[in-house]
């Protein structure tokens, strides 16, 4: 079973349960370069691995890059 949250927005299928961290790995992101809001509140990245995603959850991931 699965469920669906929307990502910068576009919908997304997780698997219940998993968090901010093992999302951010599925998509190939370092989680020390991103930052993540969640329902329009900032997750801290000391939370990470503890914030779990639910059904419905709206995520905006911004990435960092640096530059000269």
């Amino acid at each position: 079973m699965s469920a669906s949250i929307i990502v910068n927005g576009e919908i997304k299928s997780i698997e219940p349960g998993i968090t901010v961290w093992g999302f951010l790995q599925t998509l190939q992101l370092d989680p020390r370069k991103v930052a993540v809001e969640r329902n329009l509140e900032i997750v801290p990245k000391s939370l990470f691995k503890n914030v779990n995603l639910v059904d419905g959850d709206k995520l905006e991931i911004v990435h960092f890059i640096g530059g000269g």
